[in-house]
């Protein structure tokens, strides 16, 4: 392995100012640090992580802690999609990712804290997790730097998707096309379904437009089986609605299922709309309305906040930042006569 004396040596300059052309301090002059710089890279010669950790007081590797309710992983295309915006601007500013085990099965399991701290993250971002969890809470209490995608701590910095102004947009464009008895299968209890949820009621109120019990429903998200059997229920109604909102694309997949076994055909016969704006849907006969999420800047976002709070703790505050999303208007909701 190369050393510094090594460089040094080739160089003919000391190892002190080997080592402050590669930490590309200003007390030496740039021609010797860029000849010093190209020497140790022709040679082959990389920092040593644990010396810099040492040095540095950090590990320049960020934790993740990612576990959604239906175990989908990095399939789930909404938080694969905001997880790969974190990584990638991560990595631009040197840090690298790992993420936080959440097998609850394994051998002497270390707690979400436990597992930090024996990592040595600099920081953690939390998403699609149940932030209930005492273990989450204590990981967000603790002394490392936290950052929360789509949930809400009063002493942690949040990046979340504006989910009262996207349903709102959403049920407005639903209106739009004269539908007035619109179904809602909300996802599971969370911070985002309930201000889904109040945003939903709070649109329609506003249009003058009541909505009956039997029309809103509960499924988990991204459970096509759960909206398959929400959505037939829907159907078997006396008085059916004539567009049915889903909590996420890949459960709108559930209801169009459900819709075309019962021999009707979208939208002619009943519109849909679904949440998220996943490519796949896209590429759906016809194309699927949606709200598509701005994964990019939720991902930078949350990068961008947490290494921040690590490398400025003492003029970088708490706070929210709202990512707002727009609606794709796909083929799947048909306008109404008057």
């Amino acid at each position: 392995m190369v050393s510094l004396k090594d460089i040094a040596e080739v160089c003919k300059v000391s190892v002190a100012t080997v080592s402050k052309a590669l930490n590309n301090q200003s007390d030496i002059s740039e021609k010797t640090k860029a000849r010093i710089q190209q020497t140790a890279k022709e040679m082959g010669y990389y920092p040593n992580s644990a010396a810099k950790a040492l040095k540095t007081n950090r590990t320049w590797n960020l934790g993740v802690l990612f576990a959604d309710e239906a175990q989908s992983g990095l399939t789930h295309d909404y938080f694969a999609n905001v997880l790969d915006s974190f990584k990638r601007t991560a990595e631009q500013k040197g840090y690298d990712i790992t993420f936080i085990n959440c097998c609850k099965t394994r051998e002497n399991k270390m707690t979400y804290l436990e597992h930090a701290k024996y990592r040595g993250f600099d920081g953690v971002v939390i998403a699609c997790i149940d932030f209930t969890d005492p273990e989450v809470v204590e990981l967000v209490n603790s002394k490392i730097p936290v950052v929360t995608i789509d949930h809400v701590f009063n002493n942690a910095t949040a990046v979340v998707s504006d989910n009262i102004g996207g349903m709102r947009e959403l049920v407005k464009a639903v209106l739009e096309k004269g539908h007035k008895k619109i179904a809602y299968i909300h996802g599971s209890d969370s911070a985002v379904t309930k201000n889904r949820l109040t945003a939903f009621y709070k649109t329609t109120e506003e249009a003058g437009i009541h909505i009956p019990d039997e029309y809103v429903k509960e499924a988990a998200y991204r459970s096509v089986q759960d909206a398959y059997e929400r959505t037939r229920e829907l159907l078997e109604l006396k008085d059916m609605p004539t567009c049915i909102l889903y909590p996420d694309d890949v459960a709108g997949f559930g209801g169009i299922k459900a819709i075309k076994e019962a021999g009707y055909v979208i939208p002619q016969d009943i519109s849909i709309v679904g949440y998220d704006g996943i490519r796949f849907g896209q590429y759906l006969a016809p194309p699927l309305t949606t709200l598509q999420q701005d994964t990019e800047k939720l991902g930078m976002e949350a990068a961008n906040e947490l290494i921040m709070l690590i490398e400025n703790p003492k003029t970088t505050g708490i706070h929210r930042i709202v990512v707002e999303g727009k609606v794709t208007p796909g083929g799947t909701v048909k306008q109404l006569s008057d």
